[in-house]
């Protein structure tokens, strides 16, 4: 096991966050991560997980021992008879996907990154957009989860039940996930159609788009009318990619280069921010394509950000979108960053922000160095009184008491981290928050 003594401070991929742990380790086996969680509790000492840190959150800060599991990571088993894979935790998602396409399978559902790894992504609920297929953690079919007495537990519907519930999304207060076994499916083809359309078009047409779509999202540009809109649909073929040129001019160019350029001059000249807006409302144009899944489903994400998004019960989506509209301009907010919809289905995991509810999501996002709060502030203001639940691994100043109200099994979740770790071993400041003590 790669073992180090308190050197630099970990920061996450936003900035936002960083943490001095004691000493960090990248243990090279599920016996050798197991013994770090040991020896940090008996120094008194706690113990988080860290993926790739593209959490804006401080849920895997520590002061204790940083547990780095990029070694334990790769292809461990294919089950075809199944329809299952095994990865280990640290896998990242962009190897992950490209394992997977390799054997010909793919997930059924994706975010639009994949840059994080397996076990952090699950652990935050990190989920793409879907009117039948939910979260990644929805697609866990078995994981095994070192405890804090530094037992290794394999959990399924059927082998500790009540632990594979909760600990699918796990906020890492349960254990350290080790490995992942996940549904997966033969790869096809999905048929992007991206383009403009009015705000009052695409909030007027919302619960049909998104009926009507396998996978629909949309962004809207604050200042503007103009939202772009994305539609994936399953397809028989044939594969049309998109060019290498126009993939590299909307993608890098436009989504990446110039957009950051754009909104460093927001940031440093804030009155220019809505006459900005309105000429990145205008950038990217309609385009069609059909590839394979992770390559329709993820985008590259190089402008720095802060990022706040809350899932809202789906009919209540289009109002606070209308009121963060509203809120924006009566209190002369001046945002850069377009505000991202999208939707998933109910699911039964108890801390996934869909449990228990079709669901649609509000991500509001400001260039990272920008002044943010008050414009999160106002946005959770509206998202909260639609009975909003806040992204586990995205900014928000939500705590337990609020939390327990607007997770129906919210009791369930804190009754298996007591059983599992009374001691508050993978405990830190933010889960002391989000879950109480």
């Amino acid at each position: 096991m790669t073992e180090t003594a308190r050197t630099s401070a970990w920061r996450n991929w936003a900035g936002n966050v960083t943490a001095g742990p004691a000493r960090t380790v990248t243990p090279g086996s599920v016996r050798e991560l197991a013994d770090a969680v040991t020896s940090a509790a008996s120094a008194g000492l706690r113990a988080k997980a860290v993926g790739s840190g593209h959490s804006f959150t401080a849920a895997a800060a520590t002061d204790g021992v940083l547990i780095r599991p990029h070694r334990l990571a790769g292809l461990r088993s294919v089950d075809r008879a199944a329809g299952t894979v095994t990865v280990g935790a640290g896998t990242r998602l962009a190897d992950f996907n490209r394992t997977l396409s390799a054997q010909g399978l793919s997930l059924t559902n994706m975010g639009d990154i994949m840059e994080q790894t397996v076990s952090g992504a699950v652990s935050t609920g990190t989920h793409g957009t879907g009117r039948d297929s939910a979260s990644i953690a929805a697609q866990i079919r078995g994981l095994e989860l070192v405890t804090a007495d530094g037992s290794v537990l394999t959990c399924s519907a059927t082998e500790h039940p009540e632990v594979f519930a909760a600990a699918r999304v796990g906020l890492g207060a349960l254990g350290v996930i080790t490995a992942i076994t996940f549904a997966v499916e033969p790869e096809f083809l999905l048929t992007a159609q991206e383009e403009p359309m009015s705000f009052g078009q695409v909030t007027a047409e919302f619960d049909r788009l998104a009926t009507e779509n396998e996978h629909f999202e949309f962004y809207w540009f604050p200042h503007t009318d103009y939202c772009t809109t994305k539609r994936n649909n399953r397809s028989t073929g044939p594969a049309a990619p998109l060019g290498r040129l126009g993939a590299w001019v909307d993608d890098e160019l436009l989504s990446n280069g110039l957009f950051g350029a754009v909104c460093a001059v927001g940031r440093a000249v804030p009155a220019a921010v809505p006459a900005i807006a309105r000429v990145t409302g205008r950038a990217l144009s309609a385009r069609t394509y059909t590839d394979i899944p992770y390559k329709v489903f993820t985008s590259p994400r190089r402008v720095r950000f802060l990022e706040m998004e809350y899932a809202l019960p789906r009919d209540a989506a289009v109002a606070a979108l209308r009121e963060l509209r509203a809120v924006i301009e009566r209190r002369r907010l001046r945002v850069a960053f377009p505000v991202e919809v999208r939707t998933a289905p109910a699911d039964d995991i108890p801390l996934s922000t869909a449990s228990g509810r079709d669901t649609a999501y509000l991500a509001v996002h400001m260039y990272r160095g920008a002044p943010y709060r008050a414009y999160f502030s106002a946005a959770e203001e509206i998202m909260t009184a639609h009975g909003g639940r806040p992204h586990w691994g995205k900014l928000h100043g939500r705590d337990a008491a609020y939390l327990a109200g607007v997770y129906p099994r919210f009791a369930e979740f804190t009754a298996v981290r007591d059983r599992l770790d009374p001691d508050r071993v993978f405990g830190n400041p933010y889960l002391r928050r989000v879950l109480g003590d």
